[in-house]
């Protein structure tokens, strides 16, 4: 099996129409984050190529996690349980473990996973690229101080990881 059958959509049986949905559905969702950012009041302070960039980069990470959820949702009983253990995994990952700035109240061990948190990576790289104020970069972590190179490897890690798991798991619920 080739790599390029890993990060396509035919590898686990679903209709070329199916991915065009997905991607649609991203592209709507992406723009109405947007245009609801703007109506509230937020401004990118960057060239439209790095504003398109922090977008890409959100689209990228999230088709990345996908692959990893896929995996969870495969290896479950049942929706319910894949429910709940995704929001005890994705949770912590988008609240309690971000590092959006330097934060007194958190503990030493809890900082330490903050920082490396790809969640918090992508968030600082997003504020880069669209040129907003990214009180990350205060942070002495190497992932806050490249967030954009730190997100593209977390997301490169996932696909690596997650992809070929997520079919070699449906291939043996499928065929065995």
């Amino acid at each position: 099996m080739s790599l390029s059958s890993f990060f396509s959509a035919s590898s686990l049986a679903i209709a070329s129409s199916t991915c065009r949905t997905w991607y649609a559905t991203a592209a709507l969702c992406t723009l109405i984050v947007a245009v609801t950012g703007l109506v509230i009041g937020w401004r990118p302070d960057a060239s439209i190529p790095a504003v398109i960039g922090g977008f890409a980069l959100f689209l990228l990470f999230s088709y990345a996690l996908s692959w990893g959820c896929g995996c969870l949702g495969i290896v479950s009983k049942g929706p319910e349980s894949a429910q709940g253990v995704g929001l005890v995994i994705l949770f912590p990952l988008g609240h309690r473990l971000q590092r959006t700035g330097p934060h007194p109240a958190h503990a030493r061990r809890t900082e330490v996973i903050a920082d490396w948190n790809p969640v918090s990576a992508v968030t600082a790289a997003a504020r880069h690229l669209w040129g907003n104020p990214n009180p990350s970069a205060t942070i002495h972590a190497w992932p806050m101080q490249h967030p954009v190179a730190a997100s593209l490897l977390w997301s490169v890690a996932l696909l690596v990881i997650f992809a070929p798991l997520a079919t070699l798991l449906y291939r043996r619920r499928t065929t065995g």
